[in-house]
């Protein structure tokens, strides 16, 4: 039960100031994120066969790994569900934005994949804070 209470930590932050702008940022940087994603799944057709593929598994698994990240992981990090294993497919995703598809592009090009790896790398530290549903787990757990 202790391991289960630590996947459900909710942030470091426990003031309702701080849990407000944490849940200001899954808010905002979420939905980008998920624009993204919708906006490929949109596309797919058309994207599958010439989308980059780092890992070398094709490109129509590449971006379903990216869809995955940018929609379903997306989607959890706002509503704070599962929120640190959430955000490891956005931060990865990220990681290879800026380091190995846009590797070669001017910063200009690489600034939004270096804005969003950041936040999410923050907010892998600081937590979902209290308004999530992983606090609202780990508040069940404490009552039980």
């Amino acid at each position: 039960m202790v391991h289960i209470n630590r996947l459900f930590t909710p942030s470091v932050h426990t003031s309702i100031l701080s849990s407000s702008l944490l849940l200001a940022v899954r808010i905002v940087f979420g939905l980008l994120f998920l624009n993204h994603g919708i906006e490929k799944w949109i596309a797919f057709g058309d994207m599958a066969m010439a989308f980059p593929d780092p890992l070398g598994v094709g490109g129509s698994i590449s971006l379903l790994l990216v869809l995955f990240a940018e929609i379903l992981c997306s989607i959890a990090f706002i509503i704070g569900l599962l929120f640190r294993f959430a955000l490891l497919p956005m931060i990865f995703t990220m990681i290879m934005a800026v380091f190995v598809i846009h590797s070669g592009d001017p910063i200009e090009v690489r600034e939004p994949a270096i804005i969003y790896l950041t936040m999410f790398v923050v907010m892998f530290i600081s937590g979902p804070g209290k308004f999530s549903v992983d606090a609202t787990i780990q508040r069940y757990l404490q009552a039980k």
